[in-house]
């Protein structure tokens, strides 16, 4: 029996206590179950009757009592205790606890999905830095974890659409154009233009991709730099994600908002709701009125429009792509924006609370040998998303990144990351899947295997060490929810660990095959079935987390 199923079956509790006149409540609509901290409390827990107690007008143990009768009485159930003011401790028998390690291999890749958010139709945005370099490790850590979060959403039911917004108008593009031209024509950079090799390399590429563009008039040989150099470094940060294992579905261009008259456009609806004002010969949104600390300008007194009224533009296109939530991934130098992007949606008729989210990533810092690491070669004064994947790796970085809140400052330790131990959080998940597969390949050496779904018996895993498993194993659908619920892929990156952890005790605790002379007996299969079943949970883990399963290490 799953936790989920638990859940049902104490809900068909309530209901049929309520049906028999015991009880005078509504039905809740679901019933939290959990696996007590202390083992001795049984398997698992719930506190129903604490909060039906109110409504129900009744003592919280009387109405433990009621339901206590109801789930004794389930088969596979073998004790239900009632706790200090009202807990149900249930504790199953051995065979009920074991039979989810068939229920887990049978499922298999689809174990731990469920609906959740089923029908959610979801745009995320994340990274989209500016296309004038190379991408930053600010926004390797959105690479990783907005990757992952599309991942998980997926896997709950979400319908999930990733983009990238390409700032590919305004001021950071002119000038990134005229870095390539300078550096062409062997002249030095603008002091507030872009440096590093890569402006050489790819001033390079365009004078031999463009031949002639050097006898070009000025004007003319600029635009052919904007215009190549843009295309060359997209192309370099399509490029990098891909590699990284990030993809996305859209690549939206900011240009392509104004070329289309989307700009202008979306001034006029948002016009239409009526927060939209004139004032010294400029066009306002008056934001103030949703929150924003200060009205927001669309189009200046000389009629040049701003970034916001792009903004502006971008949230509708979103919503009329059909987008229910459109969720911001942004820096940790965004923090202003995110009242201004709420406005934004309750000037359009939309529900800021529901309709847009709006999460920054806080600062990642890269250590080696005690000291922190700052600058990249190539880039100039940033490291790199090839500088983290050259140092430590796409498993290592993805993982790492992925495993801690976004909310947080996070430090990568170069010399943690690449080492082979306990204190390098990746290698210790990774390991354990390596040992589940090492497990099953002595197995196939020994001429073994863990039998026929007929033949399991799951009774026979019934030592602490297996019940812990279990226990974990049973916990992946409502770890995965709630991550996506709660847009938290690091909750799956921190249950692999602690799946990881019990699993290490199981193995060196407990013979999953027969050693010299010894015949295979049915404890050893069913051991067997539950290494399948972790190796399952934990490959489907990682995969959500976009980190690969290896097989050996």
């Amino acid at each position: 029996m799953t936790p989920a199923e638990l859940s049902q079956a104490v809900q068909a509790a309530v209901s049929a206590a309520v049906e028999a006149g015991e009880l005078a409540v509504a039905v809740p609509e679901h019933v939290t179950v959990e696996r007590p901290k202390n083992r001795d409390h049984g398997d698992y827990a719930t506190n129903v009757a604490l909060q039906l107690a109110k409504a129900a007008g009744k003592p919280p143990r009387a109405i433990a009592e009621v339901l206590a009768d109801r789930l004794r009485g389930i088969t596979g159930v073998a004790k239900v205790d009632i706790a200090g003011p009202g807990f149900l401790n249930i504790t199953f028998d051995a065979a009920t606890q074991g039979e989810l390690a068939r229920t887990i291999v049978e499922a298999g890749e689809s174990y731990g999905r469920n609906e959740a958010l089923k029908g959610l139709k979801i745009n995320l945005e994340f990274v989209s830095a500016n296309p004038t370099g190379p991408i930053h490790i600010g926004g390797v850590r959105w690479a990783a974890v907005g990757d992952s979060l599309a991942r998980v959403l997926r896997a709950t039911g979400a319908d999930v659409t990733t983009e990238y917004y390409l700032n590919d108008a305004g001021v950071q593009i002119s000038k990134f154009a005229k870095s390539l031209q300078a550096s062409a024509n062997g002249k030095p950079v603008p002091e507030d233009g872009y440096v590093g090799e890569y402006i050489a390399d790819i001033a390079k590429a365009i004078t031999e991709g463009v031949p002639g563009v050097l006898d070009l008039p000025e004007d003319e040989q600029l635009q052919v730099f904007r215009t190549e150099g843009l295309t060359l470094m997209v192309a370099e940060i399509k490029r990098s994600m891909e590699e990284f294992g990030t993809h996305f579905d859209v690549w939206f261009s900011e240009k392509s908002l104004h070329d289309s008259g989307a700009v202008e456009k979306a001034i006029e609806r948002l016009r239409e709701q009526g927060h939209v004002f004139e004032q010294d010969g400029a066009i306002w949104l008056r934001t103030t009125d949703f929150g924003d600390d200060k009205d927001r300008v669309l189009i200046k007194a000389d009629g040049e429009t701003t970034y916001f009224a792009a903004d502006a533009a971008y949230y509708l296109s979103k919503r009329d792509r059909g987008s229910e939530v459109s969720v911001y991934m942004l820096g940790a130098d965004h923090h202003g924006y995110v009242n201004r992007l709420k406005a934004i949606v309750a000037c359009a008729g939309d529900d800021m609370d529901r309709n847009i989210e709006v999460r920054i990533g806080q600062f990642v810092k890269m250590i080696r040998d005690g000291e922190e690491v700052r600058m990249s070669k190539r880039a100039g004064n940033i490291i790199t998303i090839d500088d983290v994947v050259d140092w430590i790796g796409v498993d290592a970085a993805r993982y790492t990144l992925g495993r801690t809140p976004t909310d947080s400052t996070i430090t990568l330790d170069i010399n943690v990351l690449t080492s082979q131990t306990n204190e390098n959080p990746v290698y210790y998940v990774q390991y354990a899947h390596t040992r589940m597969c090492g497990v099953a390949r002595k197995a196939a050496e020994l001429g073994v295997d863990k039998g026929a779904a007929a033949d399991f018996k799951p009774e026979l895993l019934a030592t602490q060490w297996e019940n812990d498993v279990l226990g974990v194993l049973g916990e992946f659908p409502k770890i995965l929810a709630t991550a996506g619920e709660l847009r938290e892929p690091h909750r799956v990156a921190r249950y692999l660990e602690t799946l990881a952890g019990k699993y290490h005790r199981l193995y060196e605790n407990c013979m999953f095959l027969p050693k010299g002379d010894e015949e295979l007996t049915d404890t050893h299969r069913a051991r067997l079935w539950l290494v399948e079943a972790t190796r399952t949970v934990m490959a489907n883990g990682l995969t959500l987390l976009g980190v690969t399963a290896p097989e050996r290490m």
